[in-house]
């Protein structure tokens, strides 16, 4: 497994049922592999961050999945997130905001999430797989607006995750500072490539790591 594929992977663990045997192996699997970060569920920040230390950046999730809660709800979630050691935050935008034409609450609410972060990285998910194309590019808009440092296209939780399409349009759309994150049914290292080559920054995905830990297994079997 090419290596700049697996410094843009963030090693996702978010399914319902993980417990802490799970999350501390993908961060062990994570240093080993040397990903971005991990990905995990919010509840076990804290005891991520006092494992890994320095040795790897913790992600988690905000809204997640369904991004209905209020604002305040997301921000509490964020600042608790914060002082449990996260050092990157994923959230779900209102996508009933957005469907309702309500961009400014849609900004507003990035925006507050934003501030809550206090200087560590924000990746926005829009969901992409519920929004029509013009949808999509308006998100593109809010986000270069909001001063968030990702769009991100899926939760991974949805009908669908992330599609080349999908990337190519968000390349086309945010502004030059906005970075790209591609999640959900990323499962070979021929699509990962083809993500990146197109503008992804990121790669939300449990896959990639699992590929190259069968890979190691092999070549050491010869």
């Amino acid at each position: 497994m090419d290596q700049k594929i697996l410094s843009a992977v963030d090693h996702t663990l978010l399914t319902q049922t993980a417990a802490w045997a799970e999350v501390k192996q993908i961060c062990d699997d994570a240093v080993e592999y040397r990903t971005a970060s991990v990905c995990i569920p919010p509840s076990y920040v804290k005891r991520a961050k006092e494992y890994v230390g320095d040795r790897m950046k913790v992600c988690t999730v905000i809204g997640f999945p369904n991004g209905y809660q209020t604002a305040e709800v997301k921000v509490f979630e964020t600042e608790d997130a914060v002082r449990n050691g996260a050092d990157e935050i994923d959230m779900v935008i209102s996508i009933g905001a957005l469907k309702d034409g309500d961009y400014e609450t849609v900004k507003s609410e990035i925006q507050a999430v934003k501030g809550a972060c206090k200087g560590r990285i924000l990746k926005v998910i829009i969901e992409t797989c519920l929004l029509t194309e013009d949808e999509k590019i308006t998100m593109c808009r809010i986000v270069s607006e909001s001063g968030a440092d990702f769009i991100k296209t899926s939760t991974g939780f949805s009908k669908a995750g992330a599609t080349f399409g999908d990337i190519a349009l968000f390349k086309a759309h945010v502004d030059a500072g906005v970075k790209i994150k591609a999640a959900g049914g990323i499962g070979s290292e021929a699509d990962a490539e083809k993500f990146l080559a197109l503008g992804a920054d990121r790669l939300g995905t449990s896959r990639i790591v699992k590929l190259a830990k069968q890979e190691h297994v092999e070549s050491d079997s010869y």
